[in-house]
């Protein structure tokens, strides 16, 4: 590894500053959607406002009893976590007073202390890289880079996989509850932010031959290590693309057969096409993976039998639809109006007439061979809000804990589909939240979505807090905004709602990465 002391300068910002500009949806502009993307602004600064008050030298407020806790390393996570936000959002203020607190973080952990490298991965260094993109700011890149720096040693094992945490001074690394293994999840997490890490600091030019072979040496280690997990990963002897959710730390081979689209594996399907999106869809293994595990997800989870209709891509974007449609109904059958954190679906039986139980793929051949009637698949067809007793689910977790996955969903889908009735949703999603969550320091979860009001939590559970200012407040806000301030075509965002801009690899990183 390079000494960061011997390294020439970083490069300069790879473009200027990101500003509004006019990429408009079909719909055009209106006052309403402007005044709702002030609500959210309005959120996001009493949450941010709470914070630096009662516990702007910690990780996370407590937002009923106005304390705070460390939950990630005690580098200010809301804070670095909420910062490209702060610029999405026209904070300029915030923003750069935020950056000024980020130049002094010291990320030397004290002996026996432990940084989680896939949290710190996508929170930190996935947000400080951002703000950079965003904003151009140089010392948020030199603190990235740094960061990056300490935490490759978590990849010094024998397969490659990442060890669940580092000690950012030392290198040492330590085991997670899984022992012996890695969650594919955290595994399969961190290519977005090391490959453009790689790619920002290994653009610049330098006098010194020394210094640059130096560096580019730094920078192709970096870019190795997590593609070394993507050869795993596509040499791997998995069955149809079902990526099992635990990986041996020495072999790196899988250690169970279980397939899910769960905590274990969620931002690892991700990750497959986003990998390929961030490079200007220059790594066809990376999708080709996305597409084997995704098709599997389609067939094996929401299904037991392969894909038979010729319409793929129908069939994937129904799949999406009738998905957030489930969200939302989850959310509006509730008294609270936001949806329970776990729910069980419950099955049809198997009968001669649906030897499948109801199962997706069965319905949507029935509905073909029938000529389509109603114009709408099985599953997308519109209902109203059901009572307790007569859905066809039951909450598993009754609490809601200020999630982003269903209004990030309703996001990405109005972007793409142009259809007004997912913003509409996501704004009684927020008004949900401002009725049944806020505090007078913030946002608290609840205990039960089930009747209105509940008690909420003295705080919100794991990392809840700043992840509600970094993805779904986000999310909301760009929801609501008129102007596609996040161009899709051009921006990627990681799995804590970080966008990264896209890029191609320069003719010397192909040479060295063996690109074509």
């Amino acid at each position: 590894m390079a000494r960061l002391d011997r390294l020439p300068p970083l490069p300069p910002p790879p473009h200027a500053p990101l500003r509004q500009h006019g990429h408009f949806p079909p719909h055009g502009s209106s006052r309403k959607w402007g005044a709702r993307a002030d609500a959210v602004r309005h959120a996001f600064l009493h949450a941010y406002a709470g914070y630096q008050e009662y516990a702007g030298q910690n990780d996370e407020l407590k937002p009923l009893s106005e304390g705070a806790v460390n939950n990630f390393n005690g580098w200010k996570l809301t804070l670095v976590d909420g910062l490209d936000t702060m610029w999405i959002m026209g904070l300029h203020d915030e923003f750069y007073d935020a950056v000024t607190k980020i130049a002094e973080l010291d990320f030397n952990l004290e002996e026996g202390s432990f940084a989680p490298f896939f949290e710190t991965v996508i929170r930190y260094l996935g947000g400080m890289l951002s703000a950079y993109a965003l904003s151009g700011e140089p010392v948020l890149l030199g603190r990235a880079d740094e960061l990056g720096s300490m935490l490759l040693p978590a990849m010094k094992t024998d397969s490659g996989l990442p060890m669940y945490a580092v000690n950012t001074k030392t290198g040492e690394t330590r085991q997670g509850w899984t022992r012996g293994t890695v969650l594919w999840a955290e595994a399969l997490s961190c290519q977005l932010e090391y490959k453009y890490l790689a790619h920002l600091t290994g653009r610049q030019n330098t006098s010194s031959a020394y210094a640059r072979m130096l560096y580019c040496h730094y920078v192709i280690t970096q870019r190795e290590q997590v593609e070394h997990i993507m050869d795993l990963m596509n040499s791997a002897n998995v069955t149809d693309g079902m990526f099992p959710t635990k990986w041996d730390l020495i072999n790196g081979i899988p250690t169970n057969t279980q397939f899910s689209v769960g905590a274990f594996a969620d931002s690892a399907h991700e990750y497959l096409l986003k990998q390929w999106l961030l490079t200007s869809k220059s790594e066809p293994k990376a999708r080709d993976l996305y597409v084997r595990a995704s098709t599997s997800i389609i067939e094996n989870l929401l299904s037991s039998r392969p894909i038979l209709t010729p319409r793929v891509r129908d069939i994937h974007a129904w799949a999406a639809q009738g998905l957030a449609y489930t969200c939302w109904m989850t959310y509006a059958d509730q008294d609270a109006g936001l949806g329970p954190d776990e729910m069980r679906m419950d099955h049809l039986p198997k009968s001669e007439e649906d030897p499948y139980g109801g199962l997706w793929l069965y319905q949507v051949d029935k509905w073909e061979e029938a000529g389509r009637p109603g114009g709408v698949p099985p599953g997308l067809k519109e209902g109203p809000r059901m009572p307790a007793g007569k859905r066809d689910y039951r909450a598993q977790k009754a609490g809601y804990f200020l999630r982003p996955e269903t209004v990030e969903s309703f996001y990405l889908l109005w972007r793409t589909t142009g259809d007004e009735v997912w913003r509409e949703r996501g704004w009684a999603v927020f008004q949900a939240i401002e009725r049944e969550t806020k505090t007078k320091s913030g946002y608290a979860s609840l205990q039960s979505v089930e009747k209105s009001p509940r008690p909420r939590r003295m705080r919100c559970p794991a990392v809840s807090a700043q992840f509600f200012l970094a993805e779904t407040l986000k999310y909301l806000y760009l929801l609501f905004t008129d102007e596609e301030l996040i161009p899709l075509d051009q921006w990627v965002f990681n799995t804590e709602a970080h966008p990264l801009p896209v890029f191609q690899w320069t003719d010397w990183e192909k040479k060295a990465y063996g690109l074509n």
